[in-house]
C-alpha cells in the first residue's frame, strides 16, 4: 500500500484547483513566560526581539497548501480595511505563494480576519501558546458584496480540476455563495469538497461532493454519539443521505478517519500513531490532500489515505506549516520499511534509491553472507547505518555463500538470513547477489559510502575504484575480537560453552543513526 501511495506522490501532476472561503492572517509572538504578573495571576510573556512570524490562516491555508504540493490554486473571499494594511498583507502573502488572488474581494469597513497568538517557553521547554486575540467580523457580507464575488467564482471556476469550500464562519461563505458555488460547479462537473464549521447550518452544503468534518462536527451535525464503527457509520450515512453527497469524510485524530461512498460500505482508514506537537492547521492538510488527489482523478480511498499521511505530519509540526511532497514520499518510504518491505528487486530498489537522493539522502552500502547473525554483525551494522541515511546490504545467495565457503555452509537460507536482517531496524534495504563479488550490484547502486571490516585493507575493497571513481567515499569500520559465524558453527558443533564476557563491543553505540554523515 506505501509505495502505491508514493507512486500517486509522484504522479499527482499540477492540477487547477479553487478555494472558495474565509481568509485568515495569522501572527505569532513568541517571548518567555517565565513569571506570574504581580499585579494579576496571569502569565508574563517577554516578548522576544525580532521573532513575530505571519502566515496563512483560513481558506488562505487550504490554498497554501495545496500550493505547496504543486496545484495551480486560484483563491475567493473578502479581505477588510482594517487592522490597517492586513488584508494587502494577507493578499501579498497569497501572491507571493503563487495563489491567483483575482478572486478576491476588498470591503473597507470590515475587519480581516487576523488571530495573533502569544507562544511563550518556559525554561527553555517546549513552546505553549499563551493567548489568542482575534480581530474579525462574523457578519454575513452584503449582498452587492456576494454578487461580485460570485462574478468571480463564475469566471474563473472553468478549468478547475476541484473545488474547496473552506468554511470558518466568518461570514463570506454565506448560503448564497455556497449553494451557486455547488450549483455551478455541478454544472461544469467539477467536485467540491466542503471543510465544514461546528456551527453551520449544514443545508447549505447540500449537493456537494464530498464533506470532510472532525468527530466533533459530525456529532454536533448528526446527534450521534461516535463511539464505534457502527456509530460511525449511522452519522455518515445521515450526513450522506441529507445533504445528497457523493461522499462523506471523518477524521478520527489518531485513529484515521472514516469513508463512505455513496453505493458503497463505508470503511476505516487508520493511521500510524504520531508525537502530536500542535494540532492548528491540520483539516487544511487534510481537505487540500483529498482535492489534489481527486482532482488528480484518482479514488476516494486514495485521497483518504494519502490526506492521512498529511494530516499525521501536519500536527508533527508547531503552528500551520505546509507539507510538501517530498515530506510525504520520505515519511511512506520510512512506513514501507518498518512494515517489513526490505528486501528489494534490482528495479525496485533503484526506484526507491532515486527517491531518497531526491531527498538528498545519502545511501550507505555494505554486503557479506550474514549466516548466523551474532553480536559482531549487529556491531558492525550500527556503525556502518551511522555512516549516512539508508543503508543497503547486499546479501550473498546460497549458491554465492557455498562457492565461497564451502559446501557445509551456508546454515541458514538467503530467506531465513535476509528476514533476520530485515528485523534490524537500522537496515533499509537488502538487495541479494549471486556472483561471489558484489561489484555488479555497487555499480549499480553507486552508493555514496562503500562500508567494509577493516579485515578488507590488505586484501582489497571490491567496489573501492568505482565509488571513489564518482566522488564517494569507502570506510572501514573496526570488527569485534573474537567473534565469528565459523567460530559459532564450530563452537555448537563442539559443544563449547561462550567465553565470560570482557569488553562491550567495538563497533556498539546507539541502534540507530539520526541522520546525514558523520
Amino acid at each position: 500500500m506505501y509505495r502505491h501511495l508514493i507512486d500517486l506522490v509522484e504522479h499527482l501532476g499540477h492540477p487547477r484547483i479553487g478555494v472558495v472561503g474565509d481568509l485568515m492572517l495569522d501572527q505569532y509572538v513568541y517571548g518567555d513566560a517565565e513569571r506570574i504578573s504581580p499585579e494579576a495571576p496571569i502569565q508574563v510573556l517577554k516578548v522576544a526581539s525580532k521573532v513575530e512570524q505571519f502566515g496563512l490562516g483560513g481558506a488562505g491555508s487550504v490554498a497554501n497548501n495545496l500550493r505547496t504540493l504543486g496545484a495551480e490554486v486560484a483563491v475567493f473571499g473578502v479581505c477588510g480595511g482594517w487592522p490597517a494594511g492586513r488584508g494587502e498583507q494577507l493578499k501579498g502573502r497569497l501572491e507571493q505563494a503563487g495563489v491567483d488572488i483575482r478572486g478576491i474581494d476588498t470591503l473597507g469597513d470590515r475587519a480581516t480576519t487576523l488571530k495573533v497568538r502569544f507562544v511563550g517557553r518556559a525554561q527553555r521547554h517546549i513552546l505553549q501558546q499563551v493567548l489568542r486575540v482575534d480581530w474579525e467580523d462574523t457578519t454575513p457580507i452584503p449582498p452587492a458584496c456576494e454578487r461580485r464575488l460570485l462574478a468571480r467564482i463564475r469566471k474563473r471556476l472553468p478549468g478547475c480540476g476541484a473545488v474547496v469550500i473552506s468554511d470558518y464562519e466568518k461570514g463570506v461563505v454565506t448560503e448564497t455563495i455556497c449553494r451557486e458555488t455547488i450549483t455551478q460547479a455541478r454544472k461544469l462537473g467539477i467536485p467540491v469538497l466542503v471543510d465544514p464549521h461546528p456551527s453551520a447550518n449544514y443545508a447549505k452544503y447540500k449537493g456537494a461532493t464530498v464533506c470532510t468534518p472532525n468527530r466533533y462536527e459530525t456529532e454536533l451535525a448528526t446527534h450521534i454519539h461516535l463511539t464505534d464503527e457502527a456509530s460511525l457509520n449511522r452519522a455518515a450515512r445521515r450526513l450522506q443521505r441529507g445533504l445528497d453527497l457523493a461522499a462523506v469524510h471523518i477524521t478520527l485524530d489518531k485513529e484515521g478517519a472514516y469513508l463512505l461512498e455513496k453505493g458503497r460500505p463505508g470503511q476505516l482508514v487508520p493511521a500510524r500513531p504520531r508525537q502530536v506537537y500542535d494540532n492548528a492547521g491540520a483539516g487544511d492538510m487534510v481537505v487540500a490532500v483529498m482535492a489534489l488527489v481527486i482532482a488528480a482523478g484518482r479514488p476516494l480511498p486514495d485521497a483518504a489515505r494519502l490526506a492521512n499521511v498529511a494530516g499525521g505530519l501536519e500536527v508533527e509540526k508547531f503552528g500551520v506549516q505546509p507539507v510538501t511532497r517530498e515530506e510525504m514520499i520520505a515519511d511512506l518510504l520510512g512506513e514501507a520499511r518498518r512494515g517489513g518491505d526490505k528486501v528489494r528487486t534490482a528495479e525496485n530498489l533503484m526506484l526507491d534509491l532515486g527517491r531518497h537522493r531526491g531527498l538528498s539522502q545519502t545511501v550507505v552500502f555494505t554486503n557479506g553472507c550474514f549466516d548466523v547473525l551474532h553480536a559482531g554483525h549487529i556491531a558492525f551494522l550500527e556503525a556502518a547505518s551511522r555512516q549516512g541515511d539508508v543503508l543497503v546490504v547486499g546479501l550473498n545467495t546460497d549458491r554465492s555463500v557455498r562457492a565461497i565457503k564451502g559446501p557445509g555452509r551456508p546454515v541458514c537460507s538467503q530467506e531465513e538470513r535476509a528476514r533476520v536482517l530485515a528485523a534490524l531496524e537500522v537496515v533499509d534495504y537488502i538487495a541479494l547477489f549471486d556472483g561471489e563479488t558484489p561489484q555488479k550490484l555497487i555499480e549499480a547502486i553507486r552508493p555514496d559510502v562503500l562500508v567494509k571490516g577493516e579485515d578488507w585493507r590488505a586484501k582489497g575493497v571490491v567496489g573501492r575504484e568505482f565509488v571513489e571513481s564518482h566522488g564517494g567515499r569507502v570506510v572501514l569500520l573496526p570488527l569485534v575480537k573474537g567473534i565469528s559465524t565459523t567460530q559459532l558453527v564450530e563452537r555448537i558443533r563442539n559443544g563449547t560453552a561462550a567465553a565470560p564476557s570482557r569488553s562491550s563491543p567495538a563497533c556498539g553505540g546507539r541502534s540507530r543513526r539520526k541522520g546525514g554523515r558523520p
